[in-house]
């Protein structure tokens, strides 16, 4: 917003007839400068009511610039958790989800035949640590009526105990598979929307690989850069008014939520989280250019929006209505 000095409007003009551009120039100024018999003969110019701008006076913060991007607070970057090929993608950019929704499948196949071996020998190691325990115990009754000896018992157990510990194993690697195979299932982890979609199918799906970004569009919250040269006036939960690119006609307000503790090396300036301060009305869409002050201190004074300056190089000017 631009200070101006007095009450004024901007007024697109429009002519009745049909003179070039010069001649509305000159028309529009002999309207402000001429006496009212020399105004007569002029071209008459017509204002829609939509022309008319009328000022306000408003408050001018006069605290540090802040500038940044809209970032939702909850967001997830999923990535492959194995090496496998993609077979289906379900979800595209822009599409909702609920916590739990599938969104990209992978090859399975490899994994399967591992978990059907591990279960096949959970069940031999079952059988052998059945079989053993009998084994010991039948002996151990024997030991107990002086009909077998003690290095019998003793050898019993330790082929109990070892079939015990093949039945862990297998026991563990059913577990292994089972979150292998849990993990060719790329699924939502909370309610958003898909933003990013890095992944189609026939894809090679490397450990670490991009796959999907799910974000929470009603978490979003302004992440602005502040100078550290001003950093000793932001505290915390103070006002910040600031303006959205993409939504020009509206003035959000937030308050200062989390200050970071260190500056970025390169460029000396310290990151400010803004939460909105009517979230519902906060935009919808993650990435846009904001750009306002932290509220430290103001004054009142007559406002006009950037949309209504003419422009002639480096010089602006805007049409007074007289009256």
């Amino acid at each position: 917003l631009l200070t101006a000095s007095a009450v004024a409007v901007s007024a697109a003009l429009t002519a009745c007839g049909r003179p070039g551009p010069a001649d509305k120039g000159a028309a529009s100024a002999a309207s402000a400068s001429t006496p009212a018999s020399a105004t007569k003969a002029s071209t008459v110019l017509l204002l829609a009511p939509e022309d008319l701008l009328t000022l306000r006076s408003s408050l001018v913060a006069t605290g540090p610039v802040i500038s940044g991007a809209l970032q939702p607070e909850r967001r997830a970057d999923l990535r492959a958790e194995l090496a496998a090929v993609v077979l289906q993608v379900l979800k595209e950019n822009g599409e909702p989800v609920r916590a739990g929704d599938l969104l990209i499948r992978l090859d399975d196949t490899s994994i399967r035949d591992s978990l059907t071996s591990a279960e096949e020998a959970v069940r031999a190691s079952t059988q052998s640590m059945e079989q053993a325990e009998r084994q010991f115990q039948r002996l151990k009754t024997l030991q107990a009526q002086g009909m077998s000896s003690m290095q019998a018992l003793e050898d019993a157990e330790v082929r109990r105990n070892n079939a015990q510990s093949d039945l862990v194993a297998a026991k563990a690697r059913v577990v292994a598979a089972r979150q292998q195979l849990r993990r060719t299932e790329v699924r939502a982890p909370f309610d958003g929307v898909v933003s990013e979609r890095k992944a189609s199918a026939g894809d090679t799906a490397a450990v670490g690989k991009e796959l999907v970004k799910v974000i929470d569009p009603r978490s979003m919250r302004f992440e602005g850069l502040v100078s550290a040269d001003r950093m000793h006036e932001i505290k915390f939960g103070q006002p910040v008014n600031f303006r959205v690119n993409g939504f020009p006609q509206n003035d959000f307000m937030g308050t200062v939520k989390r200050v970071d503790a260190a500056a970025n090396a390169t460029t000396r300036q310290v990151e400010v989280i803004v939460a909105f301060a009517d979230a519902a009305k906060a935009p919808r869409v993650a990435g846009l250019f904001a750009e306002g002050r932290v509220e430290t201190g103001g004054s009142q004074a007559l406002t006009l929006s950037e949309s209504a300056l003419v422009r002639a190089g480096d010089a602006a000017h805007v049409w007074r209505l007289n009256g």
